[in-house]
């Protein structure tokens, strides 16, 4: 025991003063290494599973969460170009009708109809969250259509381009107020009775007029695809083609637009304005 104490201080003094075991202390280490290693190995791949789980749920629900918004958002930012077109006509937006529709609720579509005589969609909202007959229904780009039917779970929306649909609209450019009825046939909209000298054009833009209370104003609706002149008409045929995506998208925004008092006849039952022409 006195000899390997006796030795163990001497190495002690060796490598504190004159550093000869640092070779023999690297080299250890490197012997060393492969067996911190394969110990580590099984709480390495715990935790690189653990965090890769979590990374994994956390996009997910991110992602979820930013589509959700960014419906939201556009949705918002709808009106924007509308706005500017009041301003270029030196119109005080504080006394303008613009009033957008601050209760929202996202509801998927569960199901579709979508044929020549029927323009239809089912939604996975219903009563039991406050969803009513006439209920504007709009997705991230425009207005698609409203509520025709509600159950506790689930509601019927009745497209604007169902021939059953009439829509109150204007031209965004020059204000001119006019019908979009539904053709019942593709994605196209007429507008009705419009007199061979209105100022219309292809290209221009239709947005809600707010007139029957109904929808609320500004929102995208359609653009016009088709002016012409039929000798045999005494009005300009005009065809537009809605700007909200009805064949693809997938989930909608319900809008709560309505006066309190309109609102309550709705919810209880009572008979709205008549059907689908407000």
């Amino acid at each position: 025991m006195i000899l390997a104490v006796v030795f163990a201080l001497g190495l002690i003094i060796a490598d504190h003063r004159f550093d000869h075991l640092e070779r023999v202390r690297s080299l250890l280490s490197v012997l060393a290494y492969p067996l911190h290693l394969a110990v580590n190995v099984p709480a390495a791949l715990v935790r690189a599973t653990r965090e890769r789980l979590t990374d994994a749920a956390q996009l997910r629900s991110t992602n979820t969460a930013l589509s959700r918004e960014n419906l939201l958002l556009k949705a918002r930012l709808q009106q924007f170009e509308s706005l500017e077109a009041e301003n270029m006509r030196l119109r005080d937006l504080l006394g303008s009708s613009f009033n957008i529709g601050e209760r929202v609720l996202i509801a998927e579509i569960l199901a579709v109809d979508l044929t020549p005589s029927r323009q239809q969609v089912i939604v996975n909202k219903g009563t039991s969250s406050g969803v009513f007959v006439g209920q504007p229904v709009l997705d991230a780009n425009a207005v698609m259509g409203q509520v025709i039917r509600t159950n506790p779970f689930s509601s019927v929306v009745l497209l604007i381009t169902d021939s059953d649909h009439s829509l109150p609209v204007e031209v965004n450019r020059n204000g001119l107020r006019a019908i979009a009825a539904g053709s019942g046939v593709g994605q196209g909209l007429d507008l009705l009775f419009i007199p061979k000298n209105a100022d219309i054009r292809e290209g221009d833009l239709l947005v809600t007029s707010g007139m029957g209370e109904r929808f609320p104003p500004g929102y995208p609706v359609a653009r016009v695809t088709t002016v012409r002149q039929d000798p045999d008409n005494p009005f300009t045929t005009v065809l537009a083609e809605p700007t909200a995506r009805l064949d693809r998208s997938r989930e909608v925004l319900l809008v709560w637009t309505l006066d309190p008092h309109m609102q309550q006849e709705a919810l209880t039952g009572a008979e709205p304005n008549q059907g689908t022409t407000p």
